[in-house]
């Protein structure tokens, strides 16, 4: 008998994608038949599809959702079945350490893995793998679909998980999560090679990573990393252990007591931070399976890399759309919260990137962005209150997914016109100044030097003067890396930072 090995996205507790065909794929030598049949024995789809180069993909009719469905396949003598499979919306979250922050480390995390449970959220994680080996295989094939119960969900996304509970409460079908991400990647490790070469920034990326690693060794590698990660997990181990001791510590006295975190991991041919590296070991392990949609949180390690990142991020999304045989596939992204290390100057490379994000966000369609602004929090990278972000997802779910029109949006800005020496900014909707202070409006002349604006609010629009512009022709709200933000819309969302030049 030849080899037969379905991807481990199939097994017992699957959620397949509703309304979209369904995609079975795996290894094979010899041709495979997919089944798939209702709770009642009745049948949904068959198909037989051949090898072709070890691999083999069948491919089932669409179906609405529902559960106890079994889907079975058979390789010549030999038969798998999956049982209490359901049909419902299957997400693909995808980023860096904010998306990968887990449910038990999270605000609310201890409480919810307690007491929640839910049998239509489930979650399949993709093994974290930076290289092919044997030990990639094996974790793959071992890997499963888990459900939503006391005890279980600590090691999920908190961010996936809140905005999967949120969205199975608004739609009443069945909710899947596809975790793969890796903390500290930059985008281009979820790219492929041919996309990064198709773009001069992407070259850029490629040919930096190849003079770090000159000369370097496999061996001389694994030799650095394992002293890395030895020094990066004593860090880690007495950050927790402080903690513990004294709750409630800040981070600049964490700093002070154990010096600032040893994040440095070394290049080299093995790094899960090399370019197209990810592409290859994670995210390929899931693909061509049908996607309700992706769920982004990226962008903190390329904020000082690059001021090209909306052409990264499009072609990236793209990228994802051919993977995934789906040209609308909808992309749902989290802008950058505020943040600046303690004692740091600011850089203004956030705000640049969080102006990229809404441009992408902007240009392609089938997108939605999620505005964090709020959220960020002084000398910590990784906030974790993370229902906020998971339920403003879902926000942008509803809107661009399941079409509604209602759903709430952080105000954003939409025009401007100059008008007896001020700037007239029309925003979506009406906004109002929390506590007063520092409203971080800006504008400059023609000359393109920003002043502090001073600001009168008039529900849907902001009038901005300043005595130094007698001619205003720009507006930008947020440019800085961190602040306190104080502009709201009714609905209790931030407003968008924006640069109307």
């Amino acid at each position: 008998m030849g080899v037969f090995q379905p991807s481990s996205l199939f097994s017992d507790g699957a959620v397949l994608c509703r309304g979209k065909e369904i995609r079975v794929f795996g290894a094979a030598e010899l041709p495979v038949t997919a089944v798939l049949e209702n709770s009642r024995g009745e049948l949904l789809g068959r198909d037989t599809a051949e090898s072709r180069d070890g691999r083999f993909l069948c491919v089932l009719p669409p179906q609405a959702a529902q559960t106890d469905c079994v889907l079975t396949l058979r390789c010549g003598g030999e038969i798998r079945e999956c049982r209490n499979v359901a049909i419902g919306d299957v997400f693909l979250a995808n980023g860096q350490s904010n998306m990968e922050l887990e449910l038990q480390n999270a605000d609310e995390g201890p409480d919810c893995i307690r007491n929640h449970s839910n049998t239509l959220v489930r979650y399949y994680n993709v093994p974290k793998c930076p290289r092919v080996g044997p030990e990639t295989e094996q974790a793959n094939r071992d890997a499963r679909w888990r459900t939503i119960a006391p005890g279980s969900g600590g090691d999920m996304s908190a961010v996936a998980y809140f905005f999967a509970m949120t969205i199975q409460r608004h739609t009443g079908v069945p909710v899947g999560i596809i975790d793969c991400y890796w903390g500290g990647t930059s985008i281009s490790c979820w790219m492929r090679e041919e996309t990064l070469q198709g773009l001069a920034e992407g070259q850029r990326y490629l040919a930096d990573y190849a003079e770090k690693t000159r000369g370097v060794t496999m061996a001389q590698y694994l030799e650095k990393e394992a002293a890395f990660q030895q020094a990066f997990d004593r860090w880690n181990q007495a950050v927790a252990a402080l903690r513990e001791k004294e709750p409630g510590i800040g981070w600049p006295d964490i700093n002070l007591r154990l010096g600032p975190c040893p994040w440095n991991p070394p290049a080299g041919p093995g790094s899960p931070y090399r370019p197209f590296g990810l592409e290859g070991t994670m995210l390929e392990r899931v693909v061509p399976c049908a996607l309700t949609g992706v769920l982004f949180y990226q962008g903190e390690e390329d904020t000082a890399r690059t001021e090209r990142y909306e052409e990264l991020l499009t072609a990236y999304i793209f990228q994802l759309r051919r993977q995934f045989m789906d040209s609308t596939l909808p992309f749902l992204n989290v802008q950058l919260p505020m943040w600046i290390d303690a004692n740091a100057r600011d850089s203004f490379t956030w705000p640049r990137l969080r102006l990229a994000q809404q441009q992408a966000a902007s240009q392609v369609r089938h997108s939605g962005l999620a505005v964090l602004l709020d959220q960020g929090e002084y000398d910590n990278i990784h906030p974790t209150n993370k229902r906020v972000v998971g339920e403003r997802l879902a926000l942008e779910a509803r809107r661009v997914i399941y079409g509604e029109g209602d759903a709430e949006q952080a105000p954003r800005a939409e025009s401007k016109y100059s008008r007896d020496g001020a700037l007239h900014v029309a925003l979506t909707q009406n906004v109002r100044l929390r506590d007063g202070g520092d409203t971080l409006l800006e504008i400059a002349g023609e000359d393109g030097v920003f002043y502090p604006a001073e600001t009168e609010i008039r529900a849907r629009e902001l009038v901005l003067s300043h005595a130094a512009v007698p001619r205003p022709v720009q507006a930008r709200y947020a440019w800085t890396d961190y602040a306190i933000v104080r502009l709201f819309g009714e609905n209790g969302l931030p407003l968008a930072p924006f640069w109307l030049k």
